[in-house]
């Protein structure tokens, strides 16, 4: 049997994935979108996530609130996490930002990050 981590956090693109990567402390599993996601693809997910606790970290663009609009659809459970519309995308956001949003989630991120840099 496969190890999974018990929080999954979906991302766009491999740049929020990295940035992600880099904040959070805990061992969690990041999945790429990649920026659209097929209903196969979906219903796939919707399966190998199956109890598990799913976070949802788009960016605060049209793309982005379409699939989020999508997961909320077939994905009712997951956590929608927010970034600052003044940032626009996940990889733009500072990291303290990142930080802060992951922490307000119950997601263990290395405390460096939560101080902000001026």
């Amino acid at each position: 049997m496969e190890m999974f981590e018990d929080k999954v956090i979906i991302v766009e693109g491999t740049t929020d994935k990295r940035k992600v990567k880099e904040v959070v402390k805990e061992p969690v599993d990041i999945i790429c979108t990649n920026g659209t996601i097929s209903i196969t693809k979906l219903d796939e997910l919707v399966d190998e996530l199956f109890n598990r606790e799913v976070y949802i970290l788009v960016d605060a663009d049209e793309s982005g609130e379409k699939l989020r609009k999508l997961f909320k659809r077939e994905f009712p459970e997951a956590e929608h996490l927010y970034i600052d519309r003044m940032y626009k995308e996940v990889a733009a956001a500072p990291e303290y930002h990142l930080a802060s949003v992951l922490i307000a989630a119950n997601i263990d991120v290395h405390t460096q990050f939560l101080e902000r840099r001026t």
